[in-house]
């Protein structure tokens, strides 16, 4: 059956605005770049591309399991804490516990697991929103990982260790691979799998999902769960970089985490949001914190900047929701 020139341009016209976001993100990126690349003489060398490219990474592997989160209609603010900590522990265990490294990892990715489960399961089970619970946990884990570490680096000894997690693979750094590897591991669950439509689908309308049958329940602790996980596994790899663990490590990455998941046009609200927009998102926030340094920007000026760009963002993608909703007849 052949489609109408109607309705093939209705489709038409339906796509353009369901991917006006990432097209807008593209053109942004673009122009950031050319400003930048003007206004700092050293933007374009190779160093300071692979620095955004580093900095993008340990961002980015947090901001795909968020997204999922903010779709589901939640929140994580303990990102950047859980990330410090895990980085404290599993330098401890390592070096004072002499454990060895692959199980010391797998212990701390189980222990991220579990705190943020614990999240979710507080939301199920009492209702507690789960902005309250991770500020809760922001503060401890902060608080944990300074008392852990006496406020100082504890030293990884392992070369290997540093070399293979903290080092480059095929002209990039190993951390950028994993970031890539973590959005193709998201998208294909948002796009392809049974659990990323349970995941739009509580978000959109959590009544119909519990109507259907679906526990919801299990799925709001899994995503939590999962932002534990790369937290802690992003808390190692930063580790790997320095060659310490960190107590004072990614302080404010849960404000990148979540800037670039608004940034890449995932509503607050829930039931909408892509990968894709997301990783433009990353590497949009990556590309102008970057560029402001280079450009001798005010640190607190700098802040005010980014504040900017989330606000812009929120009202972009406020506009872009009524004129979808509008073009499909919802």
């Amino acid at each position: 059956m052949s489609i109408s020139p109607i309705a093939q341009n209705t489709r038409n016209q339906s796509w353009w605005v369901e991917h006006l976001n990432e097209i807008g993100l593209l053109i942004a990126l673009f122009v950031l770049v050319a400003v930048f690349s003007q206004t700092a003489p050293n933007f374009l060398s190779d160093r300071n591309l692979i620095n955004i490219l580093r900095s993008a990474a340990y961002v980015g592997i947090v901001a795909f399991p968020m997204t999922f989160v903010i779709i589901a209609g939640e929140i994580d603010i303990s990102v950047g804490p859980a990330v410090a900590f895990a980085g404290v522990a599993f330098a401890q265990l390592v070096s004072a516990f002499a454990i060895p490294i692959p199980l010391a990892l797998l212990l701390v990715c189980a222990f991220g697991a579990l705190l943020g489960g614990v999240s979710g399961w507080l939301k199920v089970r009492y209702a507690v929103p789960t902005f309250i619970s991770t500020l809760a946990l922001w503060s401890a884990l902060r608080g944990g990982a300074l008392w852990w570490s006496d406020a100082l680096p504890v030293i990884v000894p392992s070369r290997e260790f540093r070399a293979v997690l903290g080092g480059d693979f095929l002209g990039l750094p190993t951390v950028v691979w994993l970031m890539l590897a973590t959005f193709v591991l998201f998208s294909y669950l948002a796009i392809l799998s049974r659990y990323g439509r349970h995941i739009y689908a509580l978000g959109a309308n959590a009544a119909a999902v519990a109507a259907l049958g679906i526990n919801s329940a299990r799925l709001r602790i899994s995503i939590m769960a999962s932002t534990g996980i790369f937290a802690a596994l992003v808390g190692v790899l930063i580790d790997a970089r320095l060659g310490s663990g960190n107590a004072n490590a990614a302080t404010g990455l849960e404000f990148d985490v979540i800037a670039a998941v608004i940034v890449g046009g995932t509503l607050l609200t829930g039931g909408h949001g892509r990968m894709t927009g997301t990783l433009l998102g990353v590497l949009v926030i990556a590309v102008l914190a970057n560029g402001l340094v280079l450009n001798g920007v005010d640190p607190d000026v700098q802040q005010v900047v980014r504040g900017g760009v989330i606000l812009l963002a929120v009202l972009v993608n406020a506009a872009l929701a009524k004129r979808a909703h509008g073009a499909t007849g919802k």
